[in-house]
C-alpha cells in the first residue's frame, strides 16, 4: 500500500523504536507520534484538517485499533497493513 498524498502518518511505536528508525526516513509526509493510550482516551490532540490519516505500529495489529478509535472521532483514519515492515518493503521496492 503506498501512502496517499496528503496524509499525515501516526506513528504508535513507543518512543524506543521511533528513534531506531524514524519514519521520516521512510516518507516525506508529515509524521507525527501518539500513543494508542491517548487515542483510546481521546487525547490525541488530531484534526480534520491534518487531511487523511494513516496510523502505523511495528507489526500491524494496533494501528486496527487506533485508526476505529479515531473514526469513531469524526476523523478520517486508516490502518496501514503490515506496519512498519511493510512500509519499508514498499519503499525499498519489495
Amino acid at each position: 500500500m503506498t501512502l496517499p498524498e496528503g496524509a499525515t502518518v501516526i506513528d504508535l511505536r513507543p518512543e524506543d523504536l521511533r528513534a531506531a528508525e524514524p519514519l521520516a526516513g521512510l516518507t516525506t509526509l508529515p509524521v507525527r507520534a501518539v500513543s494508542l493510550q491517548a487515542i483510546e482516551d481521546g487525547a490525541h490532540g488530531l484534526t480534520p484538517d491534518l487531511g487523511p490519516l494513516v496510523v502505523i505500529c511495528e507489526r500491524g495489529v494496533r494501528s486496527g485499533l487506533a485508526a476505529r478509535y479515531l473514526n469513531a472521532d469524526g476523523l478520517d483514519a486508516r490502518a496501514y497493513p503490515g506496519g512498519v515492515p511493510a512500509l519499508r518493503g514498499v519503499v525499498n521496492g519489495n
